[in-house]
C-alpha cells in the first residue's frame, strides 16, 4: 500500500500488529509488512542488557533498537508509517439478495468466490462490492497462505476453472454450515479443512506475505485452517527488562548521559572532534579516550557480560537502600527503596511470611519484539528469556535489528522469605501437589515442542499470588487490573535462593505513572488479607477447587497447567500475565475446599 489506510499505537506494534499480523484496516484486510518495509530514520532505544539477550536467542549479531515510527507532532507533518500488504487474496462477493435452495431445506445464501486479479479498478466485481474472506491456511512456523479453494474441492490433481461458490446454510456462520460448491457439481463442506489427520489443505508453501512476493522457504509443516480475526492468528514473542543501574561501569554510564552526541562516533578522530562540545567534555572528563572508545562500542552493539535478565534485576531490587524515597532521585530509570519495616508490617501471621517490600518509584521496561508464532503462543522460561532454537517466524528478511518500546512507571516488590518457602516445600502436602502439577504439565509437553523442565512449586506459588495481589490492588491503587504487570522472581543468587513478585505498572509517556501503586506497598498485609480471603473461595468451586491437573486430560475439561484456578478466581488479563495465565494453583496460596493443607499462608480471620 502506498498511502495511509489506519492507524495504530506505537505499542501496538510490539504487542499486537505487529510484522505479519493480519489486520482489518477500513476499507481493506491486510497483513503487517516486515521491517523492511519500514522508515529509515527512526528513534533509537539504547538497552545493552536486551540487545545482548537478543543477540543470543536470535543470532543476530549486536542488534540494535529502534522505536516504531511516532504519529506527525503537528497536523500538517508528513506522516511515516509502516508497510502492509493487502492479505487474503480471495474475496466473497457481496450479492444483491441472491439467495438459492428450497423453503424446505432452509434458507441457504450463495455467494461467488473470486480472485483479487477478477477485481476491477475500484476493487469491485461485476461492480458488486466484495470482502476479503475470514478463510486463510497457516501452519505452526508462522506462514500464511490463501486457501486453494479450487484443490479443497475438486483434489490436489484435479483442476476446474468454474466458478467456485459459498453456500451459508443457518445463522451461526459455523463450519458445518459452509459449504464450497463448483458450477461443475463438486462440492465439499467446509467443517472437513479442520480435520488435520486428514490434511485436507495440503502441504504449506512457505508462503511469507509480510516480507513481500517471492519470499517463501521451505517448510515440512501440514496446512491448517485459520481464521484471519482468531486469537491464535498471531502470538508476538516480546522480550523486555527493566533498566538497572550499573554502579561498576562510570564511563558507560556517561557514554549514555550523552548518547545523542557520541552515537556517531565510529573512530578515535571522531571522538575528538565530537569532545570539543562542552557537555560532551565535562562528562567524558575522568576518561581516556580507549576506555571512552570501547564503552560507545558497548553500548551501540550491546556486549559485554551478560548475566540471566531476572536474576540481575532481583539482585537489584534485594540491593534497595532502605528509606522512603522521598529523596531525590539518583538514576532516572530505576529508583527503588526498602520500605522500613515500620511503615508496612503490623505482627500477622502471614505477614510474617513477607521479608521485604521495595519500592519502586521510578522505573523503565523496554520491550522488543524478536518474532511471532500461529496457532500456538510460545513464552519465555521462569528467567524471562526465549529458547534459540524455538520454532518463530521472522519479521524481516534479514534482521539486523528490532522493534522496541520503553515504559516508564512504578511498582511494588513483595519478597517471601526463602526459608519459610523452603520449609513449605518440604511439607508432604506440598510435595504432593507439587507433583500432580507435575505431572500435568509432562502431559502437555507431549503435545508441544518444548524441552523446559517444570517451573517447580515455588514459581506457581509466586505466580499466583501475584494474580490474587493484581486483583486486590487494583481495588485501590488507581489503575484497573489489565493496566499491572507482573514479574516473577525465582532464582539462584550467591547469597541463595531468593523469591519474590513484582507487580508494575507503565506507560510510553516520558514523565512515568502518578504514584498511585508505589504507595500501596505501606498496606500490603491489607492487601495480602483481601486477596487471601477472597481466593479461599471461588464461585465455580467445588469444580474449581477439586480440579486435579494430571487427570483433567481425560475428561472433556483440559487444563493440564492448572491446579484450583479459572476465570471466577485466579486468571487475569493476558497483558498482564508473564505466562498466559498458565502455571496456576491458589491451594498453594491459600486453603481451599479439598485442599485444605498444601497453602503456604493461612486464611485471615
Amino acid at each position: 500500500m502506498s498511502r495511509a489506510f489506519g492507524s495504530i499505537r506505537q505499542s501496538q506494534v510490539i504487542t499486537t500488529y505487529g510484522p505479519g499480523a493480519l489486520i482489518d484496516l477500513p476499507t481493506h484486510s491486510a497483513i503487517v509488512g516486515g521491517l523492511d518495509t519500514w522508515p529509515k530514520d527512526l528513534q533509537e532505544i539504547v538497552e545493552p542488557r536486551l540487545s545482548q539477550a537478543l543477540q543470543r536467542v536470535t543470532a543476530v549479531p549486536a542488534p540494535r533498537l529502534y522505536a516504531p515510527p511516532p504519529a506527525p507532532s503537528e497536523p500538517w507533518a508528513p506522516a511515516k508509517g509502516i508497510g502492509a500488504w493487502r492479505f487474503p487474496e480471495w474475496f466473497v462477493v457481496q450479492e444483491r439478495g441472491f439467495f438459492a435452495g428450497s423453503e424446505s431445506a432452509g434458507r441457504q445464501q450463495s455467494r461467488r468466490l473470486v480472485q483479487r486479479r477478477a477485481l476491477d479498478e475500484r476493487g469491485r466485481f461485476e461492480n458488486i462490492a466484495v470482502v476479503p474472506t475470514r478463510f486463510v491456511r497457516a501452519c505452526p512456523r508462522g506462514h500464511v497462505d490463501d486457501v486453494d479453494w479450487p484443490a479443497f474441492v475438486h483434489g490436489p490433481e484435479e483442476r476446474c476453472r468454474r466458478q467456485l461458490w459459498l453456500d451459508e446454510r443457518g445463522t451461526t456462520g459455523g463450519l458445518g454450515e459452509l459449504t464450497v460448491r463448483c458450477e461443475c457439481g463438486r462440492s465439499r463442506n467446509l467443517s472437513e479443512a479442520s480435520d488435520i489427520g486428514a490434511n485436507p489443505l495440503g502441504q504449506c508453501r512457505g508462503s511469507r506475505p509480510w516480507l513481500g512476493r517471492n519470499t517463501n522457504e521451505e517448510c515440512s509443516q501440514n496446512s491448517r485452517l485459520l481464521i484471519r480475526t482468531a486469537t491464535n492468528a498471531y502470538f508476538p514473542q516480546v522480550a523486555s527488562v527493566l533498566s538497572l543501574p550499573d554502579t561498576g561501569a562510570a564511563v558507560q554510564e556517561a557514554v549514555i548521559a550523552v548518547w545523542d552526541v557520541l552515537q556517531a562516533v565510529q573512530d578515535a578522530a571522531q571522538l575528538t572532534v565530537f569532545k570539543s562540545v562542552p557537555k560532551v567534555a565535562e562528562a567524558l572528563a575522568p576518561f581516556e579516550d580507549d576506555q571512552v572508545l570501547r564503552a560507545i562500542e558497548e553500548v551501540r552493539s550491546g556486549t559485554g557480560q551478560l548475566r540471566p535478565l531476572k536474576e540481575a534485576e532481583l539482585e537489584a531490587l534485594l540491593g534497595a537502600d532502605e528509606g522512603y524515597g522521598d529523596e531525590p532521585p539518583t538514576e532516572a530509570n530505576f529508583h527503588a527503596r526498602r520500605l522500613p519495616e515500620s511503615a508496612w508490617r503490623s505482627g500477622t501471621d502471614n505477614g510474617e511470611r513477607i521479608a521485604a517490600v521495595v519500592q519502586l518509584h521510578r522505573l523503565r521496561e523496554v520491550l522488543a519484539l524478536i518474532g511471532f508464532t500461529r496457532l500456538d503462543a510460545v513464552t519465555p522460561d521462569i528467567h524471562g528469556d526465549f529458547e534459540s532454537d524455538v520454532m518463530r517466524a521472522e519479521i524481516a528478511l534479514a534482521p539486523r535489528w528490532f522493534p522496541a518500546v520503553e515504559n516508564r512507571g512504578e511498582g511494588v516488590f513483595v519478597e517471601l522469605g526463602a526459608d519459610a518457602v523452603a520449609a513449605w516445600l518440604e511439607r508432604p502436602a506440598v510435595a504432593d501437589r507439587v507433583t500432580k502439577l507435575a505431572k500435568g504439565y509432562e502431559m502437555w509437553r507431549q503435545t508441544r515442542n518444548t524441552q523446559r523442565p517444570f517451573p517447580g512449586g515455588a514459581y506457581v506459588l509466586l505466580h499466583t499470588l501475584a494474580h490474587l495481589l493484581v486483583q486486590a490492588l487494583a481495588m485501590r491503587c488507581g489503575y484497573p487490573v489489565s493496566s499491572i504487570r507482573e514479574r516473577i522472581y525465582a532464582e539462584d543468587l550467591p547469597s541463595g535462593r531468593r523469591y519474590g513478585v513484582l507487580l508494575y505498572t507503565g506507560t510510553p509517556d516520558a514523565e512515568g505513572t502518578l504514584g498511585g501503586l508505589v504507595q500501596q506497598g505501606r498496606h500490603i498485609e491489607n492487601h495480602l488479607a483481601d486477596a487471601l480471603r477472597t481466593a479461599a473461595l471461588c464461585s465455580n468451586d467445588p469444580i474449581c477447587a477439586q480440579h486435579v491437573p494430571d487427570e483433567s486430560a481425560a475428561t472433556l475439561e483440559s487444563r493440564p497447567l492448572h491446579g484450583a484456578a479459572c476465570h471466577g478466581c485466579s486468571l487475569i488479563a493476558e497483558t498482564s500475565c508473564e505466562m498466559r495465565n498458565d502455571f496456576l494453583d491458589r491451594a498453594l496460596v491459600v486453603p481451599v475446599l479439598g485442599v485444605e493443607d498444601a497453602a503456604f499462608f493461612t486464611l485471615p480471620e
